[in-house]
């Protein structure tokens, strides 16, 4: 076998290995591992009622604050 074949063997299966890389990780269960090692640090940060509460009747203000459009008032 000369150089030239072994090269092109080499790069087929190169090619193939990377076009089948989605699933050959998936298989292998590269993701998951690779997701929960991103998840590792993160941690649920609680906040207390009351500044839900706060927040939530600032949102009301601030929607009741929004200007309105009504398309079927008359125009002066």
């Amino acid at each position: 076998m000369s150089i030239i074949a072994l090269v092109l063997l080499l790069a087929a299966v190169v090619l193939l290995a990377v076009a089948e890389w989605p699933r050959i990780s998936k298989r292998a269960g590269l993701q998951a591992r690779a997701r929960a090692r991103r998840r590792s640090h993160l941690r649920v940060v609680e906040t207390p009622d009351d500044d839900s509460d706060e927040f939530a009747r600032a949102v009301e203000r601030d929607l009741a604050n929004l200007p309105t459009f009504d398309p079927r008032a008359k125009r002066d």
